[in-house]
């Protein structure tokens, strides 16, 4: 849906959305334990579905439940970003992450590595190195952290927003003290040091704001498309595209011109991963009915089209629930346009489904089932 839309015609498709959002599941989603959830939804139609998690799931039983009712695949938050894990040089901190890994494992979840590559949490420690030992610590963070989990991830987030126009760099690249040591070269050589350690894993190029229609978004998309097809030229191994799905509905977005950019990702073989689905709401109706229906009307018409393109193969929510959003910590900090309490995600701050869940589940179960490896 464009956002070109008269006002009359959005009010007509809210009412058209508001009354569909609430028809039951299709015929033959019988609402047991097993399948009620988004997961089990999201797995009779071939897609893998969960969320980021990190530690408040051990400090919140309610919200820890969540998880096991909802999700099949949880990816770290922040548990292996690079200053996470080192915030000295000679400190590796893998407790967090490990700590996930024990639960996914005893709750037969799978799970997703974010991030092994991001130019944007380097420590101050890696910025005062030379070229030369930023380029060893590169190869010796890769080769550790990848060896730890080896045969246990499902995916890794091998390289996180390779992109970023605002810094005027050739080709569009985010800067940062990887690109400034090795040149865009450095995304190929993520991807051959992760894959030489742990060959089973799938490895993954995440990227941002490519469901905007602005210049930031073309812009990002044609870099982005220009990147994969150098790896696949040189043999990288990538695997699949992790498209992040922040959706902004305050931006200019056409889902026509986003879905085209999938079908241009499909061609590629390449699987494609929304790797961080949530909306931001700042530019909806203060009433929390009105604004909830508009999250989950903008949700059902993203992911309706979106799925029909086959190497769509997972859906993954940034965090589950309200207040763990990280647009929760934007709006206490001023950095949106309301300090009022964001409602992004499928659920609410009690923990109960919202028009979001039931939009996302109308959308993944009237999928059709497609053949892949997920």
């Amino acid at each position: 849906m464009s956002r070109s839309l008269s006002r009359r015609g959005t009010l007509s498709l809210l009412g058209a959305g508001v009354a569909g959002l609430s028809l039951p599941m299709p015929t033959g989603l019988a609402r047991t334990k097993k399948t009620s959830g988004l997961a089990g939804i999201a797995r009779q139609s071939g897609l893998l579905y969960g969320a980021s998690a990190g530690g408040e799931i051990f400090e919140n039983p309610a919200y820890r439940q969540l998880y096991l009712d909802e999700t099949a695949i949880l990816t770290t938050d922040v548990a292996l970003k690079f200053d996470w894990i080192r915030p000295q040089r000679k400190i590796w901190d893998f407790s967090r992450a490990d700590r996930l890994l024990k639960f996914t494992k005893a709750n037969a979840l799978a799970m997703r590595g974010h991030t092994l590559i991001w130019n944007e949490n380097a420590p101050d420690w890696l910025k005062t190195l030379s070229r030369r030992d930023i380029r060893y610590e590169f190869d010796r963070h890769i080769d550790k952290v990848t060896a730890r989990y080896a045969g246990q991830f499902h995916s890794w987030d091998v390289v996180n927003e390779p992109f970023w126009p605002g810094h005027g760099k050739t080709g569009g690249y985010r800067t940062g003290p990887w690109l400034e040591a090795m040149g865009s070269g450095y995304v190929a050589r993520a991807f051959r040091r992760a894959a030489a350690v742990d060959p089973a894993v799938k490895l993954v190029l995440n990227e941002a704001h490519t469901e905007r229609n602005d210049e930031v978004g073309k812009t990002i998309r044609a870099s982005l498309l220009r990147l994969v097809d150098r790896l696949l030229e040189e043999g990288a191994p990538l695997h699949a595209i992790g498209l992040q799905g922040h959706l902004q509905p305050g931006k200019p977005y056409d889902d026509n011109v986003f879905t085209d950019f999938l079908w241009q990702i499909n061609s590629r073989g390449l699987a494609i991963y929304i790797t961080e689905f949530d909306i931001n709401d700042e530019t909806y109706p203060a009433n929390l009915d009105q604004r909830d229906q508009r999250v989950a009307l903008r949700g059902y018409t993203f992911l309706k089209k979106i799925l029909k393109v086959p190497a769509v193969q997972m859906v993954v929510n940034w965090q589950l629930a309200d207040p763990y959003s990280w647009y929760a910590d934007l709006a206490r900090s001023g950095q949106l346009r309301s300090r009022r309490e964001p409602r992004p995600l499928p659920f609410d701050n009690a923990y109960r489904r919202k028009p979001l869940w039931t939009a996302m589940a109308r959308a993944m179960a009237g999928r059709p089932r497609l053949r892949g490896s997920l």
